[in-house]
């Protein structure tokens, strides 16, 4: 080890980093944009004696690393941003616009688990909704069989509409990379990734989804998807 990681891993134009996005963050070069999925509180709930106290989990999965604690934004404002679960640490941004996943796609709504997530993004326009059918076994996109790698996972198509909204971003940043969405987006669109994920099990997840997408054969050059799908809000 030769930095404040513990493990590094360079896939194509991605590269990984197993450790602590705090202090691996100021060893990093150059950045244009962050796009990312961060731990936001979910894990937490306020007792009422205003302390902090475990909430409800809903799926058996292991603990995400910093999701007991509410999540501080102000870090990771000196780039340009899209940041997920933005509707839970709102009062904490400045002004921007809002984008929002239709997660029922067309159809209607049918259990009392949330339909919807919010992102934000730093960049100046209109408010945006992708739709794309994503709850439970009901997937319209399917990754790796089927196999779901992380409880709060994005489908690729929805991180790539993202890099949509930074089109001028070559290199982006995940600072929680969980399994690796995001880098598997930025190779198909062409981008340089920085991922860091401090969870070995999840780094290698992302580690073997980063590098069978940065095998897979290319027919032709990549196209950035641009922010057009769904309506305004």
């Amino acid at each position: 080890m030769t930095g404040p990681w513990k493990r590094r891993e360079v896939i194509g134009d991605a590269t990984l980093y197993l450790g602590d996005c705090l202090e691996i963050l100021p060893t990093l070069g150059a950045v244009d944009a962050l796009v990312t999925d961060p731990p936001y509180g979910i894990g937490f709930r306020k007792g009422t004696s205003g302390r902090g106290v475990p909430g409800p989990r809903r799926y058996d999965w292991a603990l995400i690393a910093g999701d007991d604690a509410p999540f501080d934004p102000t870090l990771w404002l000196q780039w340009p941003c899209v940041m997920w679960g933005a509707n839970h640490y709102a009062s904490h941004l400045p002004k921007g616009r809002w984008l929002a996943w239709n997660k029922l796609g067309h159809l209607e709504p049918w259990d009392s688990f949330s339909d919807v997530e919010f992102a934000w993004c730093s960049e100046p326009g209109n408010d945006r909704i992708f739709s794309l059918l994503w709850k439970g076994a009901m997937q319209a996109e399917k990754a790796g069989n089927g196999v779901r790698h992380h409880p709060t996972m994005k489908p690729i198509a929805l991180m790539q509409w993202c890099l949509g909204f930074l089109l001028d971003a070559r290199t982006i940043l995940d600072p929680f990379m969980g399994s690796g969405t995001t880098g598997v987006a930025c190779i198909r669109e062409g981008r340089k990734f920085i991922g860091i994920e401090i969870d070995p099990g999840y780094f290698d997840t992302a580690c073997r989804r980063i590098e069978a997408e940065a095998r897979a054969p290319r027919f032709d050059l990549p196209q950035p998807v641009k922010p057009t799908q769904g309506e305004m809000l």
